[in-house]
């Protein structure tokens, strides 16, 4: 029963966060509709039985969206003065989201403790005796592997393309040349000189 009630749970926080996620017009507020959904979506991994997901979203996906988060907040030039003007008028609803979160985990943890949710059809049923982690690690370079190694393919073109975008040729940009300030004597970067009084370096 309890595991019941917490798939429903984190199923409709999921679903609501992502429509919120969607529609909101604040950005910052959009990446914490996000990070919510993030961590119901980890909920619902626990219960299947894969932890290691579950870490892996909070971990990796939360953390990486706290990044981002802070991104969004230094190039739309979010002021931080009305942002931690309006911490007081929205300390009740913080209190109130960090709350649910919390009750959100007392269920989860009694939902695993009493057992993985039993996934009648699976694609690829495993002994209860392995772990997920050995068990995923075991699909993707067996029956999995040209799949992982064309999603590994498509994120190193995405890297690639990524750093072809960034050191692209621009106009007006001073480049470096190594060699050449390696091959910079000191006696050639600084000069010597003694003005007379009252009177300035001429460059």
């Amino acid at each position: 029963m309890i595991q019941a009630i917490a798939f429903y749970l984190f199923a409709i926080i999921v679903i609501g966060s992502g429509a919120m996620t969607i529609s909101s017009r604040n950005p910052v507020h959009s990446v914490m509709w996000l990070i919510l959904a993030f961590f119901n979506a980890a909920g619902l991994m626990v219960l299947v039985g894969a932890e290691f997901i579950a870490m892996l979203l909070v971990i990796v996906y939360v953390g990486a969206v706290a990044v981002l988060f802070l991104f969004v907040v230094m190039m739309l030039d979010i002021e931080v003065a009305q942002l931690r003007a309006g911490i007081a008028r929205y300390a009740a609803l913080g209190l109130a989201l960090a709350a649910g979160l919390l009750i959100e985990i007392v269920i989860g943890i009694k939902a695993w403790s009493a057992g993985t949710l039993q996934v009648s059809r699976r694609l690829a049923p495993t002994d209860t005796a392995v772990p997920n982690i050995q068990a995923m690690g075991q699909l993707l370079y067996t029956r999995y592997l040209f799949v992982f190694e064309a999603a590994g393919f498509v994120l190193l073109v995405a890297m690639i393309g990524a750093i072809v975008l960034t050191h692209r040729q621009r106009g007006g940009v001073r480049g470096q040349n190594i060699s050449r300030q390696n091959a910079r004597r000191p006696e050639d970067a600084t000069r010597n000189v003694q003005p007379p009084v009252g009177q300035g370096v001429q460059l």
